[in-house]
Protein backbone atom coordinates (compact mmCIF):
# COMPACT_ATOMS: atom_id res chain seq x y z
CA UNK A 1 0.00 0.00 0.00
CA UNK A 2 1.22 3.42 -0.71
CA UNK A 3 2.06 5.77 2.00
CA UNK A 4 -0.18 9.00 1.69
CA UNK A 5 1.93 12.10 1.96
CA UNK A 6 0.78 14.60 4.46
CA UNK A 7 -0.83 18.05 4.31
CA UNK A 8 0.96 20.94 4.93
CA UNK A 9 -1.72 21.84 7.59
CA UNK A 10 -1.39 18.58 9.39
CA UNK A 11 2.65 18.09 9.94
CA UNK A 12 3.34 18.01 13.25
CA UNK A 13 7.05 19.03 14.35
CA UNK A 14 8.87 17.50 17.29
CA UNK A 15 11.51 18.65 19.46
CA UNK A 16 14.82 17.46 18.36
CA UNK A 17 15.68 17.18 22.41
CA UNK A 18 12.68 15.40 23.87
CA UNK A 19 10.18 14.45 21.10
CA UNK A 20 7.47 16.56 22.50
CA UNK A 21 5.37 18.58 20.10
CA UNK A 22 6.62 22.31 19.22
CA UNK A 23 3.71 25.02 19.60
CA UNK A 24 3.95 28.54 18.21
CA UNK A 25 5.06 30.80 21.06
CA UNK A 26 2.96 33.94 20.66
CA UNK A 27 4.48 37.70 19.89
CA UNK A 28 7.24 35.63 17.75
CA UNK A 29 8.13 33.67 15.09
CA UNK A 30 9.33 30.64 16.66
CA UNK A 31 7.76 27.65 17.65
CA UNK A 32 8.81 26.27 21.73
CA UNK A 33 8.88 23.12 23.28
CA UNK A 34 6.41 23.60 26.45
CA UNK A 35 8.94 20.55 28.48
CA UNK A 36 12.50 21.63 27.27
CA UNK A 37 12.30 25.07 26.36
CA UNK A 38 13.79 24.20 22.96
CA UNK A 39 12.71 26.34 20.51
CA UNK A 40 12.79 26.81 16.15
CA UNK A 41 12.56 30.01 13.70
CA UNK A 42 9.71 29.98 11.68
CA UNK A 43 11.39 30.64 8.14
CA UNK A 44 9.39 33.20 6.61
CA UNK A 45 8.31 33.69 3.43
CA UNK A 46 10.03 35.78 0.92
CA UNK A 47 7.39 35.89 -2.00
CA UNK A 48 4.44 37.26 0.66
CA UNK A 49 0.90 37.01 -0.19
CA UNK A 50 -0.67 35.52 -2.95
CA UNK A 51 -4.07 37.43 -3.94
CA UNK A 52 -6.00 34.51 -5.87
CA UNK A 53 -7.85 35.41 -8.77
CA UNK A 54 -11.35 35.30 -7.82
CA UNK A 55 -13.69 34.67 -10.54
CA UNK A 56 -12.13 31.81 -11.36
CA UNK A 57 -12.35 30.56 -7.80
CA UNK A 58 -16.31 31.44 -8.14
CA UNK A 59 -16.48 28.94 -10.57
CA UNK A 60 -16.51 24.84 -9.69
CA UNK A 61 -13.18 24.38 -11.83
CA UNK A 62 -11.40 26.83 -10.19
CA UNK A 63 -11.95 26.21 -6.55
CA UNK A 64 -9.92 22.59 -6.71
CA UNK A 65 -7.37 24.46 -7.02
CA UNK A 66 -4.93 25.26 -4.21
CA UNK A 67 -7.23 23.53 -1.89
CA UNK A 68 -6.07 20.50 0.37
CA UNK A 69 -7.58 18.10 2.20
CA UNK A 70 -7.65 18.23 6.72
CA UNK A 71 -9.02 16.71 9.46
CA UNK A 72 -12.00 18.18 10.74
CA UNK A 73 -14.16 17.55 14.37
CA UNK A 74 -17.91 18.84 14.46
CA UNK A 75 -19.06 19.93 16.90
CA UNK A 76 -23.30 18.94 17.40
CA UNK A 77 -24.34 20.96 19.37
CA UNK A 78 -23.69 24.28 18.05
CA UNK A 79 -22.15 23.43 14.61
CA UNK A 80 -18.89 25.03 14.64
CA UNK A 81 -16.36 22.91 12.45
CA UNK A 82 -12.79 22.41 13.67
CA UNK A 83 -9.27 21.50 12.86
CA UNK A 84 -7.74 19.95 16.25
CA UNK A 85 -3.80 19.89 16.25
CA UNK A 86 -2.94 16.08 16.83
CA UNK A 87 -1.69 16.45 20.54
CA UNK A 88 -4.15 19.50 21.74
CA UNK A 89 -4.83 18.64 25.16
CA UNK A 90 -8.84 19.57 25.34
CA UNK A 91 -11.03 17.83 23.05
CA UNK A 92 -13.49 20.38 23.83
CA UNK A 93 -15.52 22.72 21.74
CA UNK A 94 -13.92 26.17 21.51
CA UNK A 95 -17.39 28.09 21.26
CA UNK A 96 -19.49 25.26 23.84
CA UNK A 97 -17.16 23.39 25.44
CA UNK A 98 -19.15 20.43 24.83
CA UNK A 99 -16.74 17.13 24.32
CA UNK A 100 -15.40 16.57 20.79
CA UNK A 101 -15.84 12.78 19.27
CA UNK A 102 -12.65 11.76 17.89
CA UNK A 103 -14.29 8.93 16.00
CA UNK A 104 -15.93 11.32 14.63
CA UNK A 105 -13.69 12.92 12.93
CA UNK A 106 -13.75 13.15 8.82
CA UNK A 107 -11.71 14.57 5.94
CA UNK A 108 -12.73 17.75 3.95
CA UNK A 109 -11.39 20.58 1.57
CA UNK A 110 -10.69 23.82 2.34
CA UNK A 111 -8.73 26.78 0.48
CA UNK A 112 -5.61 26.98 1.79
CA UNK A 113 -5.30 29.96 3.78
CA UNK A 114 -3.11 32.61 1.57
CA UNK A 115 -2.22 34.77 5.10
CA UNK A 116 -2.40 34.04 9.20
CA UNK A 117 -2.06 36.41 11.74
CA UNK A 118 -0.22 34.77 15.11
CA UNK A 119 -0.71 35.79 18.10
CA UNK A 120 0.41 38.62 19.77
CA UNK A 121 -0.62 37.61 23.38
CA UNK A 122 -0.39 34.22 25.03
CA UNK A 123 -3.20 32.26 26.71
CA UNK A 124 -2.13 33.33 29.95
CA UNK A 125 -2.46 37.09 29.49
CA UNK A 126 -5.93 36.38 27.73
CA UNK A 127 -6.68 34.57 30.58
CA UNK A 128 -5.74 37.95 33.16
CA UNK A 129 -8.11 39.80 30.92
CA UNK A 130 -10.64 37.63 31.42
CA UNK A 131 -10.32 37.70 34.74
CA UNK A 132 -9.95 41.18 35.07
CA UNK A 133 -13.21 41.52 33.27
CA UNK A 134 -14.97 39.72 35.28
CA UNK A 135 -14.07 40.43 38.59
CA UNK A 136 -15.73 44.44 37.43
CA UNK A 137 -18.72 43.28 36.41
CA UNK A 138 -21.62 43.90 38.91
CA UNK A 139 -24.04 41.30 39.82
CA UNK A 140 -22.20 38.59 38.38
CA UNK A 141 -22.76 34.92 39.47
CA UNK A 142 -19.82 33.79 42.37
CA UNK A 143 -19.66 30.49 39.70
CA UNK A 144 -19.01 32.60 37.27
CA UNK A 145 -15.94 34.64 39.43
CA UNK A 146 -14.43 30.95 40.08
CA UNK A 147 -14.49 29.76 36.29
CA UNK A 148 -11.97 32.26 35.72
CA UNK A 149 -9.01 30.62 38.03
CA UNK A 150 -8.65 27.76 35.30
CA UNK A 151 -6.68 29.46 32.94
CA UNK A 152 -7.90 26.12 30.51
CA UNK A 153 -10.99 27.39 30.33
CA UNK A 154 -9.63 30.02 28.24
CA UNK A 155 -8.96 29.14 24.47
CA UNK A 156 -6.81 30.39 21.06
CA UNK A 157 -8.66 30.01 17.98
CA UNK A 158 -7.73 31.54 14.40
CA UNK A 159 -11.34 32.43 12.83
CA UNK A 160 -11.09 32.12 9.47
CA UNK A 161 -12.25 35.56 6.95
CA UNK A 162 -12.38 36.67 3.64
CA UNK A 163 -10.06 39.52 2.04
CA UNK A 164 -11.20 40.99 -1.07
CA UNK A 165 -9.02 43.52 -3.23
CA UNK A 166 -10.60 45.40 -6.40
CA UNK A 167 -10.13 47.86 -8.62
CA UNK A 168 -13.32 50.37 -8.03
CA UNK A 169 -14.46 52.65 -10.84
CA UNK A 170 -17.90 54.51 -10.52
CA UNK A 171 -20.12 57.25 -12.05
CA UNK A 172 -23.09 59.31 -9.87
CA UNK A 173 -25.30 61.83 -9.43
CA UNK A 174 -25.99 63.57 -6.28
CA UNK A 175 -26.04 67.20 -5.04
CA UNK A 176 -23.85 69.40 -3.25
CA UNK A 177 -24.77 71.58 -0.19
CA UNK A 178 -23.39 74.93 1.16
CA UNK A 179 -24.83 76.17 3.84
CA UNK A 180 -25.70 80.02 4.38
CA UNK A 181 -27.25 81.67 7.45
CA UNK A 182 -30.11 84.07 8.12
CA UNK A 183 -30.83 86.49 11.03
CA UNK A 184 -34.51 87.22 11.64
CA UNK A 185 -36.24 88.48 14.82
CA UNK A 186 -38.80 86.62 16.76
CA UNK A 187 -41.23 87.41 19.58
CA UNK A 188 -42.37 90.74 20.54
CA UNK A 189 -42.05 93.63 23.18
CA UNK A 190 -39.57 91.77 26.18
CA UNK A 191 -39.81 88.70 24.35
CA UNK A 192 -38.25 89.67 21.34
CA UNK A 193 -35.17 88.11 20.36
CA UNK A 194 -32.79 87.76 16.86
CA UNK A 195 -31.90 84.15 15.74
CA UNK A 196 -29.79 82.29 13.57
CA UNK A 197 -31.11 79.86 10.93
CA UNK A 198 -28.56 77.27 9.12
CA UNK A 199 -30.10 76.83 6.29
CA UNK A 200 -28.51 74.62 2.99
CA UNK A 201 -28.15 75.93 -0.70
CA UNK A 202 -28.36 72.58 -3.30
CA UNK A 203 -26.35 72.49 -6.69
CA UNK A 204 -26.07 69.05 -8.99
CA UNK A 205 -23.20 67.36 -9.01
CA UNK A 206 -22.40 64.51 -11.37
CA UNK A 207 -18.77 62.90 -11.83
CA UNK A 208 -16.86 59.48 -11.87
CA UNK A 209 -14.63 58.17 -9.08
CA UNK A 210 -11.98 55.47 -9.07
CA UNK A 211 -9.28 53.48 -7.04
CA UNK A 212 -8.58 50.28 -5.43
CA UNK A 213 -10.08 48.66 -2.63
CA UNK A 214 -7.61 46.88 -0.50
CA UNK A 215 -8.25 43.67 2.09
CA UNK A 216 -12.37 44.28 2.40
CA UNK A 217 -12.79 41.85 5.08
CA UNK A 218 -15.94 39.82 6.05
CA UNK A 219 -16.18 36.62 7.91
CA UNK A 220 -15.85 33.43 7.07
CA UNK A 221 -17.85 31.24 9.72
CA UNK A 222 -21.18 31.18 11.57
CA UNK A 223 -22.32 28.89 14.24
CA UNK A 224 -25.77 28.97 15.60
CA UNK A 225 -24.45 30.58 18.75
CA UNK A 226 -21.01 32.16 19.93
CA UNK A 227 -20.65 34.51 17.47
CA UNK A 228 -17.25 36.85 17.25
CA UNK A 229 -18.60 40.46 18.42
CA UNK A 230 -18.13 43.10 16.05
CA UNK A 231 -16.83 45.30 19.15
CA UNK A 232 -13.72 43.10 19.32
CA UNK A 233 -13.30 41.94 15.54
CA UNK A 234 -11.08 44.41 14.51
CA UNK A 235 -7.44 43.20 13.55
CA UNK A 236 -4.30 45.06 12.24
CA UNK A 237 -3.86 43.65 8.81
CA UNK A 238 -0.36 44.94 8.17
CA UNK A 239 0.59 42.37 10.21
CA UNK A 240 -0.61 39.23 8.29
CA UNK A 241 2.41 36.76 7.60
CA UNK A 242 2.08 35.01 4.42
CA UNK A 243 0.52 31.68 5.35
CA UNK A 244 2.62 28.78 7.58
CA UNK A 245 1.16 26.09 9.59
CA UNK A 246 3.32 26.23 12.51
CA UNK A 247 1.86 29.23 13.66
CA UNK A 248 -1.38 27.30 14.27
CA UNK A 249 0.82 24.60 16.25
CA UNK A 250 -1.21 24.56 19.89
CA UNK A 251 -4.43 26.44 18.59
CA UNK A 252 -7.87 25.52 17.10
CA UNK A 253 -8.34 26.04 14.17
CA UNK A 254 -11.94 26.81 12.20
CA UNK A 255 -12.93 25.84 8.94
CA UNK A 256 -15.38 28.60 7.18
CA UNK A 257 -18.71 27.77 6.53
CA UNK A 258 -19.74 30.85 4.56
CA UNK A 259 -18.81 30.44 1.48
CA UNK A 260 -16.44 32.21 -0.66
CA UNK A 261 -19.42 33.66 -3.34
CA UNK A 262 -21.27 34.90 -0.32
CA UNK A 263 -18.50 36.18 1.06
CA UNK A 264 -17.84 38.15 -2.12
CA UNK A 265 -21.37 39.46 -1.82
CA UNK A 266 -20.97 40.87 1.48
CA UNK A 267 -17.05 42.38 0.09
CA UNK A 268 -19.36 44.26 -2.77
CA UNK A 269 -21.76 45.61 -0.32
CA UNK A 270 -18.49 46.88 1.67
CA UNK A 271 -17.21 48.45 -1.24
CA UNK A 272 -20.61 50.08 -2.48
CA UNK A 273 -20.21 51.92 1.02
CA UNK A 274 -16.51 52.81 0.33
CA UNK A 275 -17.62 54.09 -3.04
CA UNK A 276 -20.54 56.33 -1.56
CA UNK A 277 -18.04 57.78 0.38
CA UNK A 278 -15.73 58.55 -2.46
CA UNK A 279 -18.70 60.37 -4.02
CA UNK A 280 -19.46 62.33 -1.60
CA UNK A 281 -15.62 63.66 -1.10
CA UNK A 282 -15.38 64.16 -4.54
CA UNK A 283 -19.02 65.71 -4.52
CA UNK A 284 -17.59 68.65 -1.82
CA UNK A 285 -19.23 71.88 -0.19
CA UNK A 286 -20.72 71.68 3.24
CA UNK A 287 -22.58 68.32 3.13
CA UNK A 288 -23.82 65.73 -0.11
CA UNK A 289 -26.30 63.59 -1.18
CA UNK A 290 -25.56 60.25 -3.82
CA UNK A 291 -28.97 59.95 -5.69
CA UNK A 292 -27.16 57.04 -8.06
CA UNK A 293 -24.44 55.17 -8.06
CA UNK A 294 -23.22 53.13 -10.98
CA UNK A 295 -20.14 50.71 -9.76
CA UNK A 296 -17.81 48.18 -11.10
CA UNK A 297 -15.61 45.81 -9.75
CA UNK A 298 -12.45 44.50 -11.88
CA UNK A 299 -9.39 42.89 -11.15
CA UNK A 300 -10.31 40.85 -8.25
CA UNK A 301 -8.80 39.06 -5.78
CA UNK A 302 -9.16 37.35 -2.45
CA UNK A 303 -7.46 35.90 0.31
CA UNK A 304 -8.21 33.22 2.45
CA UNK A 305 -7.38 34.73 5.92
CA UNK A 306 -6.98 33.40 9.76
CA UNK A 307 -7.46 36.34 12.34
CA UNK A 308 -6.38 35.20 16.45
CA UNK A 309 -9.53 35.17 19.17
CA UNK A 310 -9.43 33.71 22.70
CA UNK A 311 -12.46 32.11 23.62
CA UNK A 312 -13.86 31.07 26.85
CA UNK A 313 -17.38 29.36 27.28
CA UNK A 314 -19.67 29.25 30.38
CA UNK A 315 -23.16 27.49 30.81
CA UNK A 316 -25.20 29.46 33.87
CA UNK A 317 -28.48 27.99 34.22
CA UNK A 318 -28.42 25.68 31.45
CA UNK A 319 -27.53 28.95 29.15
CA UNK A 320 -24.61 29.19 27.38
CA UNK A 321 -22.21 32.60 27.32
CA UNK A 322 -19.57 33.20 25.77
CA UNK A 323 -16.47 35.80 26.04
CA UNK A 324 -14.21 36.99 23.36
CA UNK A 325 -10.65 38.51 23.98
CA UNK A 326 -8.90 39.66 20.46
CA UNK A 327 -5.56 37.56 20.40
CA UNK A 328 -3.64 41.04 19.04
CA UNK A 329 -5.04 43.57 20.62
CA UNK A 330 -6.08 42.12 24.10
CA UNK A 331 -9.77 43.58 23.48
CA UNK A 332 -12.59 41.50 25.18
CA UNK A 333 -16.58 41.84 24.89
CA UNK A 334 -18.49 39.14 25.34
CA UNK A 335 -22.50 38.27 26.96
CA UNK A 336 -23.01 38.12 30.73
CA UNK A 337 -25.11 36.17 33.51
CA UNK A 338 -26.48 38.24 36.56
CA UNK A 339 -27.16 36.91 39.57
CA UNK A 340 -30.94 37.01 40.90
CA UNK A 341 -29.88 37.31 44.48
CA UNK A 342 -27.20 39.85 44.36
CA UNK A 343 -29.49 41.94 42.65
CA UNK A 344 -32.57 41.40 44.91
CA UNK A 345 -30.32 42.06 48.47
CA UNK A 346 -29.01 44.87 46.52
CA UNK A 347 -32.42 46.22 45.86
CA UNK A 348 -33.46 45.22 49.61
CA UNK A 349 -30.37 47.37 50.98
CA UNK A 350 -31.55 50.59 48.67
CA UNK A 351 -34.41 50.18 50.26
CA UNK A 352 -33.92 49.88 53.38
CA UNK A 353 -31.33 52.96 53.35
CA UNK A 354 -34.74 55.12 52.15
CA UNK A 355 -36.81 54.12 54.67
CA UNK A 356 -34.11 54.07 57.43
CA UNK A 357 -33.86 58.24 56.08
CA UNK A 358 -37.47 58.60 56.21
CA UNK A 359 -37.77 56.82 59.82
CA UNK A 360 -34.92 59.32 61.49
CA UNK A 361 -36.67 61.97 59.51
CA UNK A 362 -40.27 61.24 60.42
CA UNK A 363 -38.38 61.06 64.60
CA UNK A 364 -36.70 64.62 64.02
CA UNK A 365 -33.22 63.25 64.36
CA UNK A 366 -32.41 65.06 60.66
Amino acid sequence: MEEKTPKKSELKKACINCGAELLYAPRTTELKCGYCAHTETISTSKNGFEELELRSYLSEMGGQSHSEEITMLHCKNCGANQHVGEHYKSLHCIYCSMPLIVEDAYKEEWIVPGAVLPFQIDQKKAHQVFKKWVKSLWFAPNKLKKATLDPQNTKGLYAPYWTFDAQLFATYTGQRGEYYYVTKTVGSGSKKRTTTERRTRWYPANGTIKGFVDDTLTKASKQKTGLIPRKIARWNLKLLQPFDSSYLAGFVTEKYTIPLKKGHLEAQKEARIIAERWAKRAIGGDTQRVSSLDMKLTEETFKHILLPVYISAYTFKEKRYNFFVNGQTGNIAGQRPYSFWKIFFFVLAILFVIFAIYFFINKGYI
